[in-house]
């Protein structure tokens, strides 16, 4: 273990480092899928404590370099407040910060720019029932219309409107988002969302008729959905998640 290591895990709680492993897990794991954006796009996570405190990445690092150590503490403003030899791109947490502050359910929140997903994002019909994925998540869909690089304060309020209650937005002709209880939920929710965008990338491309499902079945493939996906997120997939990141590369977790 090397020294800044050694520091920040000095500086933290457990439930703050035990956080810091599992955040860089997931920007690991976005790098894995191929979800990642050079060193642009983010994803966070609030810090357990009395005070809004998140954590989010160090701009200039690509994603599957990112470790626990690395990840920058900051406020809602998105200044620091752990010192730190990196710094964020404000303009990270005009997005996240909103998010954060608005929904109390929302301790992880997560923002790509993949293809697949930028491409559902710029469909004026948005994502379709065509197949058993994207059926679990789109009625916990929303949608919030493109104003131009999120740097602008007043679009906060907008964006959370348009968010309200669900767990998944499509920020139009910009990319895809999730939030969740715990970063295990966020990502199963953002794991579900991409797979439904590139399955529809697909099925629209291949130039034949469509089946489309019943409206019984979409009704209740939808509430399915709602129920399985957290029941299966935290205890399932994230440890399951967490072995394959170890056998490739486990120094995410220093």
């Amino acid at each position: 273990m090397n020294g800044a290591v050694a520091r920040v895990q000095d500086e933290v709680s457990r439930e703050e480092w035990r956080l810091r492993v599992d955040l860089a897990a997931a920007y690991r794991a976005v790098a894995l899928f191929g979800w990642d954006d050079l060193i642009f796009t983010h994803l966070s996570a609030r810090v357990p404590g009395p005070e809004p405190h998140f954590l989010i990445n160090p701009y200039g690092l690509l994603f599957d370099e990112i470790c626990a150590s690395d990840l920058v503490k900051v406020n809602l403003e998105g200044e620091t407040v752990l010192d730190t030899p990196h710094a964020p791109n404000p303009a990270g947490f005009v997005i996240h910060g909103a998010i954060h502050e608005a929904r109390e359910d929302a301790s992880c929140v997560l923002h790509l720019h993949t293809l697949d997903g930028c491409a559902v994002a710029a469909q004026a019909d948005g994502l379709l029932p065509l197949n058993q994925t994207s059926m679990l998540v789109r009625e916990d869909l929303a949608y919030h219309a493109y104003e131009g690089v999120a740097v602008d304060l007043d679009e906060r309020a907008r964006l959370i409107a348009d968010l309200g209650d669900r767990h998944a937005l499509i920020l139009r002709n910009h990319g895809t988002l999730t939030v969740g209880a715990s970063i295990a939920e966020a990502f199963a929710r953002m794991y579900l969302l991409e797979r439904a965008c590139s399955m529809q990338v697909r099925s629209l491309a291949g130039g034949r008729p469509l089946e489309k499902p019943t409206a019984a079945a979409i009704e209740r493939t939808a509430a399915q959905g709602r129920y399985g996906l957290r029941a299966a997120a935290e205890p399932l997939l994230w440890p399951a998640l967490l072995r394959r990141l170890d056998g490739i590369d486990s120094s995410f977790r220093c």
